[in-house]
């Protein structure tokens, strides 16, 4: 028997143009040997259009929809609205280039969305279905502050899974992964280090102390996926495919040329990957 084998995804806005190229190689390969797939924020995102067999929808979604200005709009924000207007981009998705839920749902591979619940700070993990799946994907999206509010799902509060859980790799090894194959949207050799702006982020969010707190820590979070990852249980293997250097890509960049220079770079790592895989097999 074939020990179960997983693909893990990180978010990080626009930067997750880099993982839509590795996909994309994947599905042209017809490379699937996941038992799971496990993402947060666009990693969830982008694992839903390609277990749904959407060839290149990700790429469009980035370069379209996505770097318009009605999506991303720090002036806007300025005037009290969303930064990241979440809200305009699901109605924008569902009109021109809808998710085939069916399909992503649907795949034998099991999609699993990585959130924070708002209410205590923690990662929590779904498996939607058909229905639930576009507003599960927008609650694992909802950057505190830059999207001004939670996404209730079940009638509790839900944000960003980037805050708890960017890197759900150890999430993969209690689900059973022994092979996992990580897509990083940043170098290999980054730190996520405390910033200033978590600090602002969780006085900002102080009437949610333990989200705030969860914001606070977020650099530790981070810290203990890329350990699990350098040093992985000795009966677990562990393949991170990282961009070579720092993207042109940030988590709001709207600028087409660069999203489509970072979507070759994960083309080219994709291909790697191919290869790194079958080595590692």
């Amino acid at each position: 028997m074939s020990v179960p084998a997983a693909i893990v995804v990180e978010g990080g806005g626009m930067r997750g143009i880099f993982s839509s190229g590795v996909l994309d190689v994947f599905l042209e390969q017809s490379f699937n040997p996941f038992q799971l797939a496990i993402g947060s924020s666009a990693g969830a995102c982008n694992l839903a259009s390609h277990l749904a067999g959407q060839h290149d929808r990700n790429r469009r979604c980035y370069t379209t929809q996505m770097s318009r200005p009605e999506f991303i709009s720090g002036r806007r924000y300025l005037r009290g609205g969303h930064w990241l207007d979440l809200d305009y981009l699901w109605d924008a998705f569902q009109r021109e280039d809808p998710l085939d839920v069916q399909g992503a749902t649907a795949n034998a591979t099991k999609l699993v969305v990585t959130t924070t619940a708002a209410d205590t700070g923690l990662p929590e993990f779904f498996e939607p279905n058909a229905d639930e799946l576009l507003e599960v994907l927008r609650a694992s999206c909802a950057v505190p502050l830059l999207y001004r509010k939670f996404v209730e799902l079940s009638g509790r509060p839900y944000t960003d899974g980037g805050v708890s859980a960017a890197i759900p790799v150890e999430e993969a090894f209690r689900r059973g992964a022994r092979r996992i194959l990580v897509l990083r949207s940043r170098p290999a050799d980054y730190v996520k280090e405390p910033r200033l702006e978590s600090v602002i982020g969780a006085l900002a969010l102080r009437k949610h102390p333990a989200l705030a707190r969860a914001i606070r820590s977020a650099h530790k979070a981070y810290g203990r996926a890329l350990a699990f990852i350098r040093n992985p249980p000795a009966e677990c293997t562990v393949l991170e495919i990282a961009p070579k250097q720092a993207l042109r890509t940030g988590r709001t960049t709207r600028d087409v040329g660069a999203l489509e220079e970072d979507y070759a770079l994960g083309r080219k790592a994709g291909i790697s990957a191919l290869e790194e895989w079958a080595r590692m097999n």
